[in-house]
């Protein structure tokens, strides 16, 4: 059986995959055949724009149709956001695995056993999964069978996601520095220090590699690591930045969502939140407008241009989890672990009307993956989700 299933996923492996390229994310994209759309690391793309401009399935018309596909437990809770790739979902778990699961049917190919738990969300590359674990290691392995291809040591927890781009590994550690590896063996390349750990996940644009440190500053370095500019928010800069159109979108832990100049880090705008509420959140970019949960409990529609508030849609509990965009719709999850009142909503990106909703027991720290018309996310309950319309 194990056999077999190697051998299914190696199959898949082989088949030809559409590019996810770092293109403007709306409707004027010329539609593609929906199978072997990818969504290979946190946030869809470089630039972490949170959105997929393929898809085509699921919109404003048939979201509300949604159904459970297939659900898999892990043995603790999964926090790590789902990467979608030639039709195989490679997520982490707290119960320090990398699993790797049929995206169609949920069943199990492989898992990979570190240290620690895996709160970092895995990056495809080039047929092998990059991913950070609380041991303090960032793990490369072979995407079709998980054997371990290297491993390196930082000082202290990875809980940021990798970004891999034009063979350089870039990841943030609790040990203050953001890494450089070389993605084919793991050799270090540079390493930048900041002044507190780096929960962050790097975005790389435009040769420049953009990122936040709870020391309270938007970071941007080249990419040989050099400092292009450095912003201070009044807060911890957890969430991690989206850059489209040449500006910086990113949340702060003192309530507020910034917009940079991605070239300078001269600051376009910033809007508060609910004051005592940050936004851990990393914000979704599309069609001219941010998208971004705070833990105020609401998720903001913002005019990316100008910081205005479009729309905002009240979840009722705190907004972690890190918007997705899909044709039309923000897809988004909720978390308190106090109150069974969580839930994984999609709303009309356009009005922020409530077009259909998921209740959970359990909080959605995840940040839900939008592919081939299926929704992937998971719980705080150990589960991995999938949803798709009846009969597809």
């Amino acid at each position: 059986m194990k056999i077999k299933a190697i051998w299914c996923l190696s199959l898949l492996m082989l088949i030809a995959s559409f590019a996810t390229a770092q293109i403007p994310c709306g409707p004027t994209i010329t539609p593609l055949p929906t199978l072997f759309v990818n969504w290979p690391q946190f946030r869809f793309d470089l630039k972490h724009s949170g959105c997929n401009p393929y898809e085509r399935i699921l919109g404003p018309n048939t979201v509300g149709n949604l159904v459970v596909d297939w659900k898999y437990l892990t043995a603790s809770e999964v926090s790590s956001s789902p990467a979608v790739v030639n039709g195989v979902v490679y997520v982490g778990s707290f119960d320090n695995n990398v699993y790797a699961l049929n995206a169609s049917t949920g069943a199990l190919f492989w898992k990979y056993l570190t240290g620690g738990g895996v709160l970092s969300s895995p990056a495809v590359a080039n047929g092998v999964v990059y991913v950070g674990s609380e041991d303090g290691n960032v793990y490369a392995l072979n995407a079709s069978t998980g054997v371990l291809i290297w491993q390196y040591a930082t000082g202290s927890l990875v809980v940021s996601s990798p970004a891999v781009a034009n063979g350089v590994l870039y990841v943030g550690s609790f040990d203050n520095n953001v890494y450089a590896l070389n993605a084919s063996t793991g050799a270090l390349l540079w390493k930048y220090a900041t002044g507190n750990a780096i929960y962050s996940s790097p975005a790389v644009a435009n040769g420049a590699v953009y990122f936040g440190s709870e020391d309270g500053n938007i970071y941007a370095l080249t990419s040989t690591g050099a400092l292009l500019w450095k912003y201070p928010t009044g807060g911890p800069v957890d969430s991690s930045p989206a850059v489209v159109n040449g500006f910086v979108y990113v949340g702060s832990g003192d309530n507020n969502v910034y917009a940079l100049y991605a070239s300078t880090g001269v600051l376009l705008w910033k809007y508060a939140t609910q004051a005592g509420y940050g936004v851990l959140s990393s914000p979704a970019v599309a069609n001219g407008t941010v998208y971004v949960g705070s833990f105020d409990a609401n998720l903001y529609a913002l005019n990316a241009a100008t910081g205005a508030l479009r729309w905002k849609f009240p979840t009722q509990t705190s907004v972690g989890s890190s918007p997705a965009v899909a044709n039309g719709v923000v897809y988004v999850g909720s978390t308190n672990p106090v109150a069974p009142i969580n839930a994984l909503y999609a709303l009309s990106a356009a009005t922020g009307a409530l077009l259909w909703t998921y209740p959970t027991e359990y909080s959605v720290d995840s940040s839900p993956a939008v592919v081939n018309g299926v929704v992937y996310v998971g719980t705080e309950d150990g589960y991995l989700d999938a949803f798709h319309l009846p009969g597809q």
